[in-house]
């Protein structure tokens, strides 16, 4: 079986986008505007890993502007952004694209969301 390498990541995504970008691409060519979905979901993925690294020693609930206890506004963010990768990844539809092998496509798809999942469950 040969190892699909793809196009390289873009140099200004930083290690958790390009490790994103290099699970997708090694599925086979993607078609320009699907690798526009996939530069913003690896840019979206490494903004995420900035939040959770602004986030760690941080108290998870802050005052708010009348004195209450309110959640830290990088948390809201972090989901936002979080929903934001999901639907960009989803959009990919990678389960669909012919790469050879229903299977094969199918596991791309998979590597990919367990790769998502696994950066989200680090903020846990």
């Amino acid at each position: 079986m040969t190892t699909r390498r793809g196009p390289a990541p873009p140099k200004d995504l930083a290690p958790g986008g390009a490790e994103l970008w290099r699970a997708i691409v090694k599925t086979g060519p993607l078609r320009a505007d699907s690798l526009r979905i996939l530069l913003d979901a690896c840019r979206e993925a490494d903004l995420i890993d900035e939040l959770e690294a602004a986030l760690v020693g941080q108290p998870r609930t802050v005052k708010g502007s009348q004195g209450q206890s309110v959640i830290h506004p990088i948390i809201s963010e972090l989901r936002q952004h979080r929903s934001v990768l999901s639907a960009l990844l989803r959009s990919l539809d990678l389960a669909s694209l012919d790469r050879g092998g229903e299977d094969e496509a199918r596991g791309a798809h998979e590597a990919a969301i367990s790769l998502a999942r696994a950066r989200w469950a680090k903020a846990s």
